[in-house]
């Protein structure tokens, strides 16, 4: 070992990698590691074998689609502009407040909304969206904008010639962009901690992290600044920050939505997907940004439905075991669930826990992820790698370690995996019972610990139940599931079968009509008394 960490430190010298002293060693061991879960598992495959592209796989092994669902009424008498000043005036007085957001356009967007109720008093209301404000992470183009993607290094990068694909397409189906919004720095916490800008911070208590990285989505939700955000998902970053604020969040199947004009991160894990208080809200926004684009051929031309339940549903509930990372807050908030899908008619499965399986799967996951994120950095990591924290420097120095081989066989590995879970875990559920996190949101001042390797532990284990779902590219939902310690939210994630969008969603909103923790808000957001309360929503 001692050998191996030497020539990696001269490695990094001629390469002019701005790594620290005690950072090789840890490098160096985790890369050991990951070599070593890929080759434990690579023994069996045969390398002269074809490799299909993963979408084609996941089409392949789709189950039917559900019959869509209609959208919801679509005018309900919403005046855009006055929505807009709403949110305006409440991300000036609700925590975490403006830190939740990076590039607000006031003068445009109240321009914006005004166009949208014009059409509106003309009888041309283009759907559930229509004239809803709505925050972007700021990693996707905005047209006339810059897209800071959470770095000081693209402090002075030129605003955007065009929309985001997903951008355009929420502004098509009504929705006005507010503006950009705080984000971990290029997508790389899932605690949401940016070392330039300042750490996310929880809504219902601003001394707990966000989650992330779409920090700044969850942030503005659950204070009450807009009713929905967008952000992104390679490991979980959708689904932790929402689970943390207490909120709904999907993370659709790989490829289902474009990329196009949206930050690379990892491409073969990266996926689009809303954060709401309900999974109505999140169905009527991956309807609208959901399909084929010209401008990302990987995208799928598949059937988009947000489902409507059969009348039989069955539901795999993991049996869990004594090493699984989950508390006993955790734990007793899903025992609960599973009684209210029983008292619902919801045909319960019980399934072996698959925590080895997406452990195992998370970390393939990670070797995709550093090799992908070191080939879009590692130009500028040599040229400005003074203007990267330190936390996100060693994510990207990991991957430029990482053999190619060890790269093509994790690769070739997901397809095996995924069958494999779906034998294993699925089923022929409906959808499978997770946790989202382990436990409630952590301390923010637990993200910036100067043990490097202690952080890296804590961010495994944060995402220990969203990595492996990544890997295999499936659909999930997070839903709110109860209250934990300090009065603190806990998400329960739905995760679907490939191209199950339409399962998760109306397993949510069935949910979600049966229970009323989505409902339930953070004190500072909207209620001067400091109580949590329900609240109705649309």
């Amino acid at each position: 070992m001692d050998e191996l960490v030497e020539s990696a430190r001269q490695w990094a010298r001629a390469r002019r990698l701005p790594l620290e002293a005690g950072d090789v060693p840890d490098l160096v061991e985790a890369v050991a590691d990951l070599a070593a879960a890929v080759a434990e598992e690579a023994a069996g495959l045969d390398p002269t074998q074809a490799t299909v592209p993963f979408g084609q796989q996941l089409r392949a092994l789709a189950p039917q689609a559900w019959p869509d669902a209609p959208p919801p009424a679509t005018d309900d008498g919403r005046d855009s502009a006055t929505q807009v000043h709403a949110s305006l005036a409440q991300i000036e007085r609700a925590p975490p407040g403006r830190l939740a957001w990076v590039d607000i356009d006031a003068a445009g967007v109240l321009a914006e909304a005004g166009l949208r109720d014009a059409e509106r008093r003309d009888g041309r209301v283009r759907g559930p969206l229509h004239g809803m404000p709505v925050g972007i992470k700021d990693m996707f183009d905005w047209q006339g904008h810059a897209c800071g993607w959470g770095s000081p290094l693209r402090r002075d990068c030129a605003a955007a010639a065009a929309d985001a694909t997903i951008v355009a397409r929420l502004r098509a189906a009504g929705a006005v962009v507010l503006g950009t919004q705080h984000m971990a720095e290029f997508a790389m916490s899932p605690t949401g901690w940016n070392a330039a800008y300042g750490p996310g911070r929880n809504p219902w208590d601003t001394a707990r992290a966000s989650g992330g990285s779409s920090s700044g989505a969850a942030m503005s939700v659950a204070a009450g600044h807009v009713p929905l955000a967008i952000g992104s998902d390679t490991g979980g970053s959708v689904r932790l920050p929402a689970a943390l604020c207490g909120l709904t969040g999907l993370k659709p199947s790989q490829h289902r939505i474009s990329m196009a004009g949206a930050m690379p991160l990892s491409p073969s894990l990266d996926c689009i997907g809303p954060l709401a208080h309900t999974a109505e809200l999140c169905g009527q926004a991956y309807r609208a940004m959901a399909g084929a684009d010209g401008a990302d051929l990987a995208c799928l031309d598949a059937a988009i439905s947000v489902g409507t339940l059969p009348r039989r549903i069955r539901l795999a509930v993991p049996q869990w075991r004594d090493g699984d990372p989950l508390s006993a807050g955790m734990r007793g908030a899903l025992d609960e669930a599973v009684r209210v899908w029983r008292d619902a008619g919801v045909e319960c499965v019980p399934v072996a826990s698959p925590y080895a399986l997406l452990q195992r799967a998370g970390q393939l996951a990670s070797v995709l992820l550093a090799v992908e994120a070191a080939a879009m950095h590692q130009r500028w990591l040599r040229e400005r790698g003074g203007q990267y924290g330190r936390q996100v420097r060693r994510r990207i120095a990991r991957g430029l370690l990482v053999p190619g081989v060890d790269y093509c066989d994790a690769l070739r590995l997901r397809g095996p995996f995924l069958r494999r879970y779906l034998r294993e875990v699925q089923g022929d559920a409906d959808a499978v019972l997770l946790p989202t996190t382990p436990d409630v949101a952590p301390p923010v001042e637990d993200a910036q610990s100067g043990d490097q390797a202690r952080l890296e532990r804590d961010f495994a284990l944060l995402s220990a139940w969203t990595r492996g779902i990544n890997y295999l590219g499936l659909p999930a939902l997070t839903v709110p599931v109860g209250l934990g310690a300090g009065g603190l939210p806990l998400g329960m994630q739905l995760v679907g079968p490939p191209l199950g969008e339409d399962r998760v969603l109306a397993l949510g909103r069935l949910f979600q009509q049966l229970t009323s923790w989505h409902l339930r808000r953070p004190a500072a957001s909207n209620d001067p008394a400091g109580t949590i309360h329900e609240e109705e929503t649309t």
